[in-house]
């Protein structure tokens, strides 16, 4: 009993609470309009050149859109939006900021795991990242779940000399991970969930201390991107994985293959290759570490966050007015 009781609190230690995320989301959507005015954008107009540039690179990097557009047919006005829409973690993150705007203003989004190219400007949580994603406008959204970041107590020499991963295996490209790499001894891979897969994949979950053992922990994107990914690249662990396909706020199509994470071909066929080369060139190990490190700084700063955030949706509003306007 007691073994369990501690194996729960090891599995949720470094995990965001969503009793608190709940709490604080209740709390701004009681919150009265009059209270957001415009600080955010004050806030804004108060910054450095050099910090503006820093923040309208990432807004303009969220929000492509370039022109007046015409709007979604399915567009809602935001009162409609905090009235009607189901009050989870997508619409609590969402409502954090669109609370800074008039609620008659109309907004068209799309919450879940987007894979897909809206036809109009609409805002999303995830967008692929080839192709013109411009419809595409990302915002922070299900952040409880995917912005975790991590103080790793360990070094990279002193983990495991495996890769590590633990998660739900029904996709093509997950079950082709198995397929090739479950009985490799360089890997401690698991699957979660139940289904018609072979029964010996299946192992208990690791929490995020235990997978912090090993040097190696394989990001392989999902339904779109790989949830594991931020906190993996906060640790003393390398980050594993194919180029990503898709992207969500945290710019995974920024991330630079080699420099931030080990690329691994599609396949997977080149991953022992790779885990033996760094096994033995832990300084090149810990160069790429340093560098995901660096990446993830820009995430931290959360009145950057906040202005970032406002200024997509501002931008996106700014852009249906001014078609009307013309």
């Amino acid at each position: 009993m007691i073994d369990k009781f501690l194996k729960k609190i090891r599995i949720d230690i470094h995990k965001n609470s969503k009793l608190t995320f709940y709490l604080r989301g209740l709390g701004i959507l009681l919150l009265p309009h009059f209270l957001y005015s415009k600080s955010l954008e004050d806030k804004y107009n108060k910054l450095s050149r050099q910090e503006k540039e820093i923040i309208n690179n990432r807004v303009n990097y969220y929000n492509k859109i370039d022109h007046p557009f015409k709007p979604a047919p399915n567009e809602v006005t935001i009162l409609d939006f905090m009235l009607k829409e189901k009050k989870k973690t997508y619409y609590f993150d969402l409502l954090e900021y669109l609370k800074y705007f008039n609620y008659s203003q109309k907004i068209a989004y799309l919450f879940g795991d987007i894979r897909e190219i809206p036809p109009y400007p609409t805002i999303v949580k995830s967008r692929p990242i080839k192709g013109n994603n411009k419809n595409s406008i990302l915002m922070k959204l299900n952040k409880v779940r995917h912005f975790i970041f991590i103080q790793d107590k360990l070094q990279f020499t002193q983990k495991k000399d495996k890769l590590v991963w633990r998660g739900k295996v029904h996709q093509k490209h997950r079950i082709a991970f198995f397929e090739k790499h479950f009985n490799n001894h360089l890997c401690d891979i698991g699957m979660v969930n139940n289904n018609k897969l072979p029964n010996q994949w299946k192992k208990e979950k690791l929490s995020l201390s235990q997978q912090l053992e090993y040097k190696f922990i394989l990001a392989i994107e999902g339904n779109d991107v790989a949830s594991n990914l931020k906190w993996i690249l906060s640790s003393n662990s390398l980050v594993v994985m194919p180029k990503p396909k898709y992207e969500t706020w945290f710019m995974e199509g920024k991330l630079q293959e080699n420099i931030h994470y080990v690329l691994i071909k599609d396949d997977f066929s080149d991953l022992d290759e790779k885990l033996y080369y760094y096994m033995q060139n832990p300084e090149k190990a810990q160069k790429i570490i340093n560098n995901a490190h660096m990446f993830i700084q820009q995430f931290l700063n959360q009145e950057y966050e906040d202005i970032i955030s406002y200024m997509v949706l501002k931008k996106y509003f700014d852009l249906k007015i001014k078609l009307f306007h013309q």
